[in-house]
């Protein structure tokens, strides 16, 4: 996504407590106009209180949230421009799908032609049928409901919609489905999107940037490429995938050695500050067997199992001093050849160390 000014959307300095509980701990975030933005952490992070507070189901214990530069903390959720899209749908189950999309029009006093013709229009760029308009929301499935609720979402014409982890109970091949025709709808309505998930999958798909909460806390926020290949911090890095963990600490221009064997490996010199802390290796940029022998860093193991992963074969790997097990992926066009129990190296290009603090 091209750089635009920032501004639109911005939480100043938001905390909420509960008691002696901080749920949000001096919240700092600016959502571009336009942008699809997600939300990501464990359970627990902070990441429902969050969105509650954007669209005007709670407030802030302090701290402002702006939009257009105007607070809008005492204004109702009613009031604001936005829409909300729940983890359970809210749809009315003994309404039709008309009905439902109609919804917020009806109560806006829409005429009822009007409503009918938008709906229509939202039913097509859902891609449901003309012919839902007049059926049960009881006899449409999952994935015909999550598009439901979104064309009843977007016939309210919110400036932002917040998206409360909606495809988290839908099966992964609908899932999949689900992910891309949401990106598709945001490039074609360039509306807003704030969307929460403890999914990295539906984050790396689907969005321009990515904030990753922890404890309250807004750990780092940067488009999918940096929070993957960039991480700040270790828990980032585990958060975004398995990876490849060793506690190590400098040991001159270009090397680190490993903190519990003294092992050393090469590092490309980052710029960056670093005395001690971890280096990351992503199971995806390992070599294994012959194509290992070549690389500056290198380890003997032992092979001890491999898994199918749909287009990848993962393989866990036993260093021969007990002290680590990797992974190493590789596409399941070329494959290794080797079996459970064998000594086998594997190995890693100095660039693809990446290095964060404890």
């Amino acid at each position: 996504m091209n750089e635009v000014p920032l501004g639109f959307l911005e939480l100043r300095g938001v905390t909420k407590q509960f008691g002696e509980f901080t749920a949000l701990d001096d919240v700092n975030l600016s959502i571009s106009e336009g942008e699809f933005f997600t939300l990501v952490g464990p359970s627990g992070s902070g990441k429902t209180t969050l969105i509650r507070i954007l669209v005007g189901m709670d407030s802030p214990t302090s701290g402002d949230i702006a939009l257009r530069g105007d607070v809008i903390n005492d204004v109702p959720a009613n009031r604001r421009p936005t829409c909300m899209v729940f983890q359970n749908l809210a749809l009315f189950p003994h309404k039709t799908v008309g009905q439902n999309v109609e919804f917020a029009m009806k109560i806006a006093g829409v005429a009822a032609s009007t409503r009918r013709e938008r709906a229509l229009e939202l039913l097509e760029l859902l891609r449901l049928p003309a012919d839902f308009y007049s059926k049960r929301i009881n006899q449409c499935s999952g994935g015909e409901r999550q598009r439901i609720a979104l064309a009843r979402a977007l016939a309210f014409d919110p400036e932002i919609l917040f998206f409360d982890e909606p495809l988290s109970a839908l099966d992964f091949r609908l899932r999949k489905t689900l992910e891309k025709e949401l990106k598709d709808i945001h490039r074609e309505t360039g509306k807003t999107f704030v969307y929460i998930t403890h999914s990295l999958e539906e984050a790396m798909v689907m969005s321009d940037r990515i904030g990753i909460l922890n404890h309250g806390k807004l750990i780092q926020i940067g488009s999918p490429d940096d929070i993957y290949n960039r991480p700040l911090n270790k828990f980032v890095a585990q958060f975004m995938g398995e990876v490849n963990t060793l506690a190590v600490d400098k040991a001159g221009t270009g090397k680190v050695k490993d903190s519990t064997t003294g092992s050393m490996y090469e590092i490309t010199e980052s710029g960056q500050e670093f005395e001690s802390g971890f280096m990351i290796i992503r199971p995806e940029v390992m070599k294994i067997g012959n194509a290992a022998d070549a690389l500056p860093n290198r380890i003997q193991g032992v092979l001890f199992n491999d898994y199918a992963l749909g287009s990848r074969i993962q393989y866990q790997v036993r260093s021969a001093d007990g002290e680590n097990h990797w992974l190493v992926e590789r596409l399941q066009d070329d494959p290794f050849s080797g079996n459970a129990g064998e000594p086998v190296t594997i190995g890693w290009r100095a660039e693809d160390s990446i290095l964060v603090p404890s």
